[in-house]
Parts: structure tokens; C-alpha cells; sequence
């Protein structure tokens, strides 16, 4: 019976359990349904929140975009700008250079063909001075052989005759030579000149070419540069447009994620409703026994689920063994490929109905958790508790109680399996240590063993020496008794011998003369017999 104050009227009155119970579930209820309202407008609330947010966002983040691109569209218009004032001084100094490199060219070429026609006057003036002074030597000659001519005899004179023939002969080649060299020297001079007016027409045709060529290049350029505007506007307009309609996708995106959103959250309201639902139906119907299945059942999936791949050569059954009294729910053993024993666990699943009138804790089932650990075997005990659900300490996550109990652990379902791989993956790291226990223990037991079947063998080999030796004393002391029995025999035996050989003497004395001695009756049959047997021999 529970005693209730009255809120209003300050009486008391008592109620049963299940009336108290059913206070109890009417104010559970309705804190609940509060509790849920409360976190459904927060819930509501927040997502207002972040829908605004998001808009707020996106809205800058287009606005900064697009401020961003009509920056860069000026800063593109401001670049082609300068490119085309760079362009046109360019172009202009280029044609500066190129019409000052002309004026060079044919300043050059102006002073080449003076310099050419100075060449030739004195080229000719050279040739008509050292003819002359050939002229004025050979003249000279002729003048002294006419003298030497006029002072000599007439051989002399012909041979002064055929002296001036000969020379005058070479005056007129030398005067032809001459008249040759500066017919030859003015055609070498018209070609050196049309050479020169053909080479100066070259670079001339050249220079003009590299002109129209740089001419073509700059309205190229300007026509490229025109063209990357207008490709570099058109492509700003475009992304511009891009953004406005993005813009509006966005929004309409926004608009079906806002609704989106708002049905997601009816559905998930309505499918918590459904669950609460259920699970008030559930925990109404569970028995206290049926609610520890539940959660043996929960903890047997969770492990199985995962088993093949984590734990391949793992035991986990529940404990049926209930010899010493009590056992716990599930014992965890891991083996390795050499069948050496990784790490053992004493598990205990305890949980609780919410109307159950007398609750339990968690620390009054750690002195029976050690007790089944201890008598299974188990290196460490896990309590996995649903018990005390408001304790801060046990909701943080692993607990440990080694100072209650050693190597025990105190934890929520959800970290069922982590404690089991924590667990594992240290005693992994000890498995070295215990495989050379576990060998040195093998080779102790060897030893002991060898050492037992010595000591047994020695045992069974006395044993059987004294056996043997007691038997061969007496097989020795009936040999002495058989010697002893043989001996009598044998003297038995001589003793016979000798009678029977006494016998056979006196057997061999007797005659039927010493039969018949004093038998006159058996005297007279044999004289008989004799006579009849001597009558059938004739």
C-alpha cells in the first residue's frame, strides 16, 4: 500500500500497487507527451532556423558571386583596354623602327653607290695613269733604239727594224689591253651597280613585307582582341545569366527542401507515434522475465551478426551449466590457430520493466557475476546492465568495478561489442606471453610426465624384480626338493635294478631238474612230454 497526499486538499489516503501504478503511468504519460511536444517545436524550431540560415547563405553566397563576376568583368574590359592602348604603341613603334631602319637603308644604299662611283673613277684613273706611264716607257724605248738605230750599222738598223715591229706590235695589244680593261671595267661596274640596285630592291621588297606582315599581325590582333572581348562579355553575360537562373534553382531547390523536409519530419513524428506506440504496448505485455530475453536476445544478435567476419574461432553460448547453483547468461572464450585460449568472458544480461515496483542495481548482481566467473573459468566478468537508467556513471560508457571485483566491467548494450573487441585485441597483445607459458607449462608437464613414467617403471620394475626373485628362490627350492625326489627315485629306482637283477639270476638258476627235485608227479609228466615231442620230431 502507498500513502498519497492530496495536492488540493491536503488529505492522505492510501492506494494499491496497481493503482499507484497506474498514477504512476498516467504522469510518466503525460510528462512524456509534454516532453515530445516541447521537443517537437524545438525540433520545428531549429529547422526554421537552419531553412533561414540556408537562405541567408545561399542569398550571400549568390550576391558575393555575382559582385565577384562584374568585378572581373571590368577588370577584363579595363585589361583589353590597355592591351589595345598597348597594342597601338605597339604598332607605332614598330613602324617608327621599321621607316628609320628604310631611311638607314637607303641612306646606305645612297652612300654605297657614292662610295661605288669613287671606286670607279679612281680604278679608272689608276689604269690610264700606269698605261700612259707604260705608254711614256715604251715611247722612251723607241726613242733610244731609233737613236741606237741611227748610230749602227744596217744590221743593226733591221734588227732595230724588227726591234721597233715587235715593240710597236706590243703598244697597240697593250693599247687593245687597255681599251678592253676599261670596256671590262665599266661592265663590271654596271653589274656591281645593278647587283647593288638588285640587293637594295630586296631588302627594300623585304622590308615592305615585314611591314604588311606586321600591318596584317596588328589588325590580326586587334581583330583576335575584338573577338576575346566580345567571347570574354558574352561568356560574363552567360555566367551572369548562369547565376540568375541558378539563383532561382536554388530557390526552388529551397522551396522543395523546405517542403521536402517538412513531410520527412511529419513522416519521422508519425513513425516515433507508431513506436511509442508500440513500445508501450511492448513494455505493457513484456514480463520481467520476457524483458532480460529480450536484451540476451539483442546481445546474442549483435554478436552474431558480426561473427564470421571478427570472431571466427570465437565460443559464445549461454551458460547451461548449473551445477554449483548459479550460472550466468553467456560465456565468451577466443582461441587462436594453435587452439591456445586468447581471452574468456562471464557475461550477465540484467534489465527491467519501467512499472517494475521494486528496482534493482547493478552493484547486487557483481558478488554472483564473480562467483560464475570464478567457477567457469572466465578471465573477466561484463555485467551488460539496462538497470539504473538515470545514473550518470553507468550512461558515460565503460565502467569498471576492479575495485569491487577484479577485471570486471559494468557497461550499456550499445557497448557490447567494443568491450569485447577492447578486451580481445589486449589480450592479443599478452597471446606471446601466453603461448610461452603455455609452452613452458607443456614442457613441464613433460618433463613430469617423464619423470612419473620413470618413477612408475622403477616401481614396476622392483616390483617385478622382487616378484621374479621370489619366484626363482622358489623355483630353485623345487628344483632342490625335484633334486631331492629325483634322488630318491634314482635310488629307488637302483634298488629295483638290483632286485630285478637278483630276480633275473635266481629267474635264470631254475631248471626243470630243480623244479621236479622232490616232485616225482611233475617229474614223471615232463619225462611224458619229452618222450611225445622226441616220437613227432621222427
Amino acid at each position: 500500500m502507498h500513502e498519497i497526499i492530496c495536492p488540493h486538499c491536503g488529505k492522505a489516503f492510501k492506494i494499491d500497487e496497481a493503482g499507484y501504478a497506474d498514477i504512476l503511468k498516467q504522469v510518466r504519460d503525460s510528462d512524456f507527451e509534454k516532453q515530445l511536444h516541447e521537443r517537437l517545436e524545438l525540433a520545428e524550431q531549429e529547422k526554421r532556423n537552419a531553412v533561414e540560415l540556408a537562405q541567408a547563405k545561399i542569398t550571400s553566397e549568390l550576391q558575393q558571386a555575382a559582385s565577384a563576376k562584374d568585378a572581373e568583368l571590368q577588370e577584363l574590359k579595363a585589361r583589353l583596354d590597355a592591351a589595345e592602348v598597348a597594342h597601338k604603341l605597339a604598332v607605332t613603334e614598330a613602324l617608327g623602327a621599321v621607316e628609320k631602319e628604310r631611311d638607314t637603308l637607303a641612306n646606305e644604299l645612297d652612300q654605297a653607290k657614292l662610295e661605288k662611283q669613287a671606286a670607279i673613277a679612281l680604278a679608272e684613273a689608276q689604269a690610264t695613269a700606269n698605261l700612259q706611264k707604260s705608254l711614256s716607257d715604251k715611247e722612251g724605248e723607241i726613242k733610244e733604239l731609233k737613236a741606237k738605230l741611227d748610230a749602227g750599222d744596217v744590221a743593226r738598223q733591221l734588227a732595230v727594224a724588227d726591234a721597233l715591229k715587235v715593240i710597236e706590235k706590243e703598244r697597240d695589244a697593250l693599247a687593245s689591253d687597255l681599251v678592253q680593261a676599261q670596256r671590262d671595267k665599266q661592265a663590271e661596274s654596271a653589274l656591281a651597280e645593278a647587283r647593288l640596285a638588285s640587293e637594295l630592291q630586296k631588302i627594300a621588297a623585304a622590308r615592305e613585307a615585314e611591314i604588311q606582315e606586321l600591318k596584317s599581325k596588328l589588325d590580326a590582333s586587334n581583330l583576335a582582341q575584338k573577338i576575346a572581348v566580345t567571347e570574354a562579355v558574352s561568356a560574363v553575360e552567360k555566367e551572369r545569366d548562369e547565376l540568375k537562373s541558378g539563383l532561382q534553382r536554388k530557390e526552388l531547390e529551397k522551396d522543395l527542401a523546405e517542403k521536402s523536409l517538412k513531410e520527412r519530419y511529419e513522416v519521422q513524428i508519425k513513425d516515433r507515434e507508431h513506436e511509442i506506440e508500440r513500445l508501450r504496448d511492448m513494455k505493457a505485455r513484456l514480463s520481467t522475465k520476457m524483458v532480460g530475453e529480450t536484451l540476451e536476445l539483442h546481445c546474442e544478435t549483435e554478436f552474431n551478426r558480426i561473427r564470421a567476419t571478427a570472431f571466427p574461432r570465437a565460443y559464445f553460448e549461454k551458460d547451461n551449466d548449473a551445477r554449483s547453483g548459479s550460472k550466468g547468461d553467456y560465456i565468451f572464450r577466443d582461441l587462436d590457430e594453435d587452439g591456445i585460449e586468447i581471452v574468456s568472458i562471464m557475461f550477465e544480461m540484467k534489465n527491467e520493466s519501467d512499472e517494475t515496483a521494486t528496482k534493482k542495481r547493478n552493484e547486487d548482481f557483481l558478488r554472483e557475476l564473480d562467483k560464475d566467473r570464478t567457477e567457469k573459468g572466465c578471465e573477466y566478468a561484463v555485467l551488460v546492465s539496462l538497470l539504473e537508467p538515470e545514473s550518470e556513471l553507468y550512461n558515460t560508457g565503460i565502467v569498471d568495478v576492479f575495485h569491487r571485483y577484479p577485471k570486471m566491467y559494468v557497461i550499456r548494450p550499445q557497448f557490447f561489442i567494443p568491450i569485447i573487441t577492447l578486451l580481445r585485441n589486449a589480450a592479443m597483445k599478452s597471446l606471446a606471453y601466453k603461448s610461452e607459458l603455455a609452452l613452458v607449462k607443456a614442457q613441464n608437464i613433460d618433463i613430469t610426465n617423464f619423470e612419473s613414467k620413470l618413477e612408475a617403471f622403477k616401481t614396476g620394475f622392483e616390483r617385478n624384480y622382487d616378484l621374479a626373485s621370489r619366484q626363482f628362490t622358489k623355483a630353485i627350492e623345487e628344483i632342490d626338493k625335484s633334486i631331492d625326489h629325483l634322488q630318491k627315485t634314482k635310488d629307488a629306482l637302483l634298488s629295483t635294478d638290483r632286485n630285478l637283477r637278483l630276480a633275473n639270476n635266481k629267474a635264470q638258476d631254475v631248471t626243470i631238474k630243480k623244479l621236479t627235485h622232490g616232485n616225482p608227479t611233475m617229474k614223471a609228466r615232463f619225462s611224458e612230454l619229452k618222450k611225445f615231442e622226441d616220437g613227432d620230431d621222427e
